[in-house]
């Protein structure tokens, strides 16, 4: 009997590494977690989990300008991949430090918790490099599985174990709708790959199980970016998952979520694009809109964050309806000032989550200009920023994203998103009015992490750094790069010009 030699593919190990640095993370980081000492649970973990994202980094900057094929094909390394794989890593490391302090790694055991962390930004990895459709399933489900845990490890708390459970129930929908659509584009087109789907398209473009394929992609792609109407689970997820945990998904899973859209419907569907554009246009349009009248009546700032990341998935998505490089340059530019925006946002809720008994209540940050200066200054520019006001990074972002539209000929949806910025002032400014117009809550209510009140005679700001000053400088550097990119933005330009080019079909 004659034996055939079986060859595996060739691995291309350089390629891989920032992958290979989160995965080899999450295992260390899983082991040290096992030690019994206080010390190294609460120190030495939180900093290897750090360390991961810092090498994923490294390596995808050692990679920065490469364009190769991974693994027989099924992933695809080039400027994208590294440059959103950049977002990723910078989020999941504002979200240990801003977990560093908190409850759920406690309840839910340090190692555990940042393993999980690692583990789905690899997935969120794996995601935006597929190009096959097997290997883009698998990144979706790598990323889902250890969020849908991470929701809920606050485990004490009603709320964050119903938002576990709600992500759980409404992201398998998701996905098995996802699981769907990839299953008829491979039976219309007969090939998994994503340049094999490319060349059928043009013969099937018509085929009903062809366009059912597309249309279940989209609602399953949908719900991973919190695309209306495919919505429903994000205020409530937002609310009940412990802050640093929402901070991470608003920023993270989004760019996972576009970079899969861009690398399936700008290379695999791009012949369709006839087809599947003008229904993302209204899907965005309906997402803008529906985004930013939930937010209108919020108190809860968890809340209103989860309504504006729904209005603003609306804006992104513009960038993938024209299907053009520039519209590709203008989505990765804003998911980075994205980054930033959120994170310096839900930094300043966190903090004050600890300083008050108020919660996420927007009551926590009446008065917080007079209190903290500092940080109602992060909060302003955050806010500013996602409202599109001129000298912040959203601005530039908003502009980049209207410019794209107007050159794909959907100068009506560039309207739309003007109209989207002006009624989001409504709520944007609820929020810097209670900070610098309204008086702070009682004083019996504001407490210090420790349980006391800021030492007397000593600066309340001064105590709080020096209680959590991670935390702190997640807020502050944020705040401040928001502003900085919005004055010289050209570095982050030159970044999502790069990615751009990864799609050299598209014109």
């Amino acid at each position: 009997m004659i034996i055939a030699a079986v060859k595996g593919p060739h691995i291309d190990w350089a390629g891989l590494s920032p992958l290979i640095a989160l995965l080899g993370a999450a295992t260390l980081v899983l082991m040290v977690g096992l030690l019994r000492p206080r010390i190294v649970r609460e120190g030495l973990v939180p900093l290897l989990a750090l360390a991961g994202f810092g090498a994923a980094i490294g390596l995808g900057i050692w990679q920065l300008g490469e364009h190769k094929d991974l693994v027989a094909g099924a992933l695809r390394l080039d400027d994208l991949t590294i440059v959103l794989s950049f977002v990723f890593c910078t989020g999941g490391a504002a979200a240990v430090l801003l977990s560093w302090r908190a409850l759920a790694p406690r309840e839910a055991a340090h190692g555990e918790y940042f393993a999980l962390l690692l583990t789905a930004t690899a997935g969120m990895w794996v995601l935006v490099a597929a190009q096959n459709l097997v290997s883009l399933f698998l990144g979706l489900e790598l990323l889902s599985v250890p969020l849908y845990v991470l929701c809920a490890t606050e485990m004490r708390r009603a709320t964050s174990l119903e938002a576990g459970l709600k992500y759980l129930i409404i992201g398998s929908v998701g996905s098995a709708t996802l699981l769907y659509g990839l299953a008829f584009l491979y039976g219309a087109t007969g090939s998994t790959d994503f340049a094999g789907i490319a060349r059928g398209a043009g013969n099937v473009s018509s085929d009903p199980l062809f366009l059912t394929g597309i249309a279940l992609s989209v609602a399953g792609l949908a719900f991973k970016a919190s695309v209306a109407p495919f919505h429903q689970w994000t205020p409530d997820v937002y609310e009940g998952a412990p802050t640093p945990i929402t901070a991470f998904m608003a920023v993270a899973t989004k760019a996972a979520a576009f970079g899969a859209f861009l690398r399936l419907f700008d290379v695999a569907l791009l012949d369709a694009s006839a087809d599947w554009a003008p229904a993302l246009a209204v899907l965005a349009t309906i997402t803008i809109v529906v985004g930013n009248v939930g937010a209108l009546g919020q108190s809860s700032l968890k809340r209103l964050m989860a309504w504006s990341s729904v209005a603003q998935a609306g804006y992104m998505l513009a960038g993938v309806v024209v299907a053009t490089q520039l519209g590709v340059r203008a989505t990765v530019f804003y998911l980075a000032v994205y980054l930033m925006m959120n994170m310096a946002a839900f930094a300043v809720i966190v903090i004050r989550e600890r300083e008050t008994g108020l919660g996420d209540d927007i009551a926590s940050v009446q008065g917080l200009g007079v209190q903290r200066p500092l940080l109602a200054a992060a909060m302003t520019l955050a806010m500013l920023g996602l409202s599109g006001i001129p000298a912040t990074a959203g601005f530039i972002g908003k502009f980049y994203l209207i410019d794209a539209a107007v050159d794909g000929d959907y100068t009506w949806l560039g309207v739309v998103i003007v109209i989207g910025s002006m009624v989001s002032l409504a709520y944007y400014l609820k929020v810097i009015a209670a900070m610098w117009m309204q008086d702070a809550p009682a004083a019996g209510t504001l407490l210090a992490t420790t349980g006391r009140p800021a030492m007397a005679g000593g600066s309340a700001e001064a105590d709080a750094a020096r209680v959590e000053p991670e935390t702190w400088a997640v807020a502050l550097l944020f705040g401040a790069a928001t502003l900085f990119f919005g004055i010289v933005p050209s570095p982050l330009f030159n970044l999502a010009v790069d990615a751009g080019r990864a799609f050299p079909g598209l014109f």
